[in-house]
């Protein structure tokens, strides 16, 4: 009899899991903002497969409109754009988080994005930019962030559970960004869960140096938690009494719309 839960992860291993549909993710999301082009060997060895192996893949995604080709080269082609519009057009609350944030933005004068966890990352999944360029890297829908460096990410890890956290404070790789990133895991723990009292997280300068952010969770009318919404501001224009005193008042009344309006 299999008693395991309805909603449980396969295994690799199950008979069930299709091996060549996980193979083919892998291939895809190689493809990063530093890695946006590269040739048969470098997708082989990003994903750890076999030149064989990596070729087929790529030949099969190419086929299929989600790669493109040039000579020795291979690149997304935006049809890869479909998978993530499927994840947001199926959430029927998109339109309303995207009017909050661009609120947000006109209210404040600032970015604001809301995040979701994936693995030990914050996928960005809507985002409305201020004309104030805050990162090196351009931040964009889709764009993924260590979750442990970010407001979002401390603010999502704090709806984990106390055995889920501790699993990811066990299994994560602290890394110095800049002169203010948290190093220890005590002390990152800590943080997570000062942010779970205290309902909101700010990061401040510890993934890009110049980068302040503050972020509340996102919930629905059921409770059910959406994701994180944020402000990013830069730290020589906007004080962490600011963060306090104005900005967070204005995130928090958005979040309680949100959680009005999307069931």
């Amino acid at each position: 009899m299999d008693t395991a839960p309805a909603d449980a992860a396969l295994s690799p291993d199950d008979r069930d899991f299709v091996t060549a549909l996980a193979s083919g993710l892998d291939v895809i999301l190689a493809f990063d903002e530093a890695h946006p082009r590269m040739t048969l060997s470098e997708v082989a060895t990003r994903t750890g497969m076999n030149r064989a192996r990596a070729r087929r893949f790529l030949l099969t995604l190419h086929a299929l409109g989600y790669v493109r080709k040039d000579h020795r080269h291979f690149e997304l082609a935006p049809r890869v754009l479909k998978l993530g519009y499927a994840f947001l057009s199926a959430n029927n609350y998109q339109h309303l988080i995207q009017q909050v944030l661009e609120d947000i933005t006109t209210e404040s004068g600032e970015s604001s994005s809301l995040g979701v966890l994936d693995g030990d990352e914050v996928t960005y999944v809507a985002r409305s930019a201020s004309r104030q360029r805050l990162m090196a890297i351009t931040l964009s829908v889709g764009t993924r962030l260590p979750a442990a460096y970010t407001s979002m990410g401390r603010m999502l890890l704090a709806q984990k559970t106390d055995d889920e956290l501790d699993a990811f404070i066990e299994r994560t790789t602290l890394e110095r960004f800049t002169d203010k990133t948290i190093t220890d895991k005590a002390e990152l723990k800590r943080a997570i869960l000062q942010a779970r009292q205290q309902g909101y997280a700010i990061v401040d300068q510890e993934l890009d140096s110049g980068l302040r952010s503050l972020a509340v969770p996102a919930f629905d009318a059921n409770g059910e938690l959406i994701g994180a919404i944020n402000i990013s501001t830069n730290a020589a224009r906007i004080d962490h009494d600011t963060l306090l005193e104005r900005y967070l008042p204005l995130l928090q009344g958005k979040a309680r719309q949100i959680r009005v309006n999307v069931s």
